[in-house]
């Protein structure tokens, strides 16, 4: 039997990383091609151990540290590369970060980078929205990994489908009526994911399609939905409590001030309303259609009516 292929995951018991090692276990072809090994801060800590015990080689490694990561690396085949820009809010921290990841995959001889982007807001709306870091800066590391000619494929997830419920979708005084509140038209299109029951099955078929997906954005969400749909599928699942489920279309300041009110800082509100804005207008993946990327996946992405259906935020809720 040949030896196993080591698979790198950053983010090994976060949401996308925790949803690609489940994946490729799962399935006996990958589980049997390749080797896992995690990375986290904290080889000792519960969820890491939980990991080992289903044979994964979890390694500390700290994303600002390049020693840690570069041993990580070594004798590695893939790398599937995860930034958290929510931690500290700092965009330049961001792209330091993935701009490391790829030297060092670089130096160590990766033969396939999957690194977590997406597009470049500043320059699909001709710099309209300018702040909108989260997306900016992973689109900037992306640019960079294909300046330096890495084998890569780039995995750009969708809206988190668990966005909705408790925060989008959520009960509203007087009458606790569940409402689904947006500074954009009800018509806005999204391109809905579910990232921890989804990434692993996009990422598994980049990696068991690489020769056909090197060098392509793979477009991560299960279908494009308006609030509309949202609102209707909420209806469907939850019948009594939707049975007066309304959308409400807010303005920029009411927006920013509902931000404030759940602890986000001035400049992280500007950024949302922006992101939401920039998607209205010129469309998350810049209106890019789903097909090619759905066509590398031997399973169903979850539908939005499955989510609801499992959501913690709506247990209890009929």
């Amino acid at each position: 039997m040949s030896e196993k292929k080591i698979l790198v995951v950053f983010g090994a018991t976060g949401n996308q990383g925790g949803s690609v090692i489940n994946s490729i276990l799962k399935d006996p072809k990958t589980a049997n091609e390749f080797k896992i090994r995690g990375i986290t801060r904290d080889p000792s800590k519960p969820n890491a151990k939980a990991l080992e015990a289903r044979g994964v080689e979890c390694v500390a490694g700290d994303i600002d540290d390049k020693e840690s990561i570069k041993h990580a690396f070594h004798g590695a085949y893939a790398v599937f590369a995860v930034t958290n820009y929510w931690e500290k809010m700092d965009s330049e921290l961001e792209y330091n970060q993935g701009k490391s990841i790829a030297d060092l995959a670089k130096e160590t001889g990766i033969q396939h980078l999957i690194w977590s982007s997406l597009l470049n807001i500043n320059t699909l709306s001709h710099g309209k929205y300018p702040n909108v870091y989260h997306f900016d800066s992973k689109a900037s590391v992306e640019a960079y990994i294909r300046a330096q000619s890495i084998p890569a494929t780039f995995f750009l997830p969708g809206f988190y489908m668990s966005n909705i419920p408790g925060q989008i979708l959520r009960p509203s005084p007087p009458e606790n009526t569940f409402t689904l509140t947006m500074p954009a038209p009800e018509s806005t299109t999204v391109p809905l994911f579910d990232a921890a029951n989804d990434t692993g099955k996009f990422v598994k078929g980049i990696l068991t399609h690489r020769e056909q997906v090197l060098g392509k954005q793979i477009y991560a969400a299960t279908d494009y939905y308006t609030w509309t749909d949202v609102l209707n599928t909420f209806k469907e699942v939850k019948p009594e409590a939707g049975k007066n489920a309304k959308f409400l279309q807010i303005t920029k300041e009411q927006y920013k001030a509902a931000l404030a009110g759940m602890g986000m800082p001035p400049k992280a509100q500007e950024e949302l309303y922006e992101n939401m804005a920039f998607m209205h207008e010129f469309g998350y993946y810049g209106k890019a259609g789903l097909e090619e990327s759905h066509a590398i996946l031997d399973e169903k992405p979850t539908s939005l009516k499955e989510f609801f259906e499992t959501a913690k935020a709506f247990e209890g809720v009929n």
